[in-house]
């Protein structure tokens, strides 16, 4: 996100009533090595990654880029939250010059259930209002990825359409802020 005049990163922590979403530390790296090789994670985002791959491949201190919050309970890691620029040859797009912010997310299966991701996502949400104001935000998930699509309903991303991609029907959202009043 930085290339398009983002605040500096990373930005202060963000609060929740239960959630802390920080930059990444090097003590995260085991949870995002789990993330990656979960084969209930890759069920929804296309595949884990073999575990002694990902223990070869992630860095010291993983997923330090603009755009990544990692998501803290009670000082530990259980997924993170993601602010990227929608690919422009990809499907999908509700502005005429693509990249539109896209918001994803992934967290630890044991995290699932409890939530966290509308928590985290809210709050990423009203810090990208604050820092691009006006600016629409989108999101694609498989169809049949029930959670994520009531999810997106429920954060407010309202469907623009539906596609084939990644071998598999998408749904491809789009949420704009509401405009402050006073």
């Amino acid at each position: 996100m930085a290339e398009l005049g983002t605040p500096a990163w990373p930005p202060a922590p963000l609060r929740t009533e239960r959630l802390v979403l920080r930059a990444s530390e090097s003590r995260d790296r085991a949870a995002f090595i789990e993330l990656f090789a979960s084969p209930e994670v890759g069920t929804h985002v296309g595949g884990s990654r073999p575990r002694d791959e990902l223990e070869r491949a992630v860095p010291e201190v993983p997923g330090r880029r603009p755009g990544v919050f990692v998501i803290d309970l009670d000082g530990v890691m259980i997924g993170m939250v993601t602010l990227d620029r929608r690919d422009a040859v990809r499907p999908g797009h509700v502005r005429p010059d693509p990249q539109e912010a896209e918001l994803g997310y992934m967290f630890l299966p044991k995290a699932w259930g409890r939530g966290y991701a509308a928590e985290a996502c809210v709050a990423v949400l009203g810090w990208f209002t604050d820092a691009f104001p006006g600016e629409p935000v989108v999101l694609c998930t498989r169809v049949a990825n029930d959670r994520a699509l009531r999810l997106a309903v429920k954060l407010g991303f309202a469907e623009v359409e539906r596609f084939e991609e990644y071998g598999a029907e998408q749904w491809f959202g789009v949420w704009h802020p509401v405009p402050a009043s006073g």
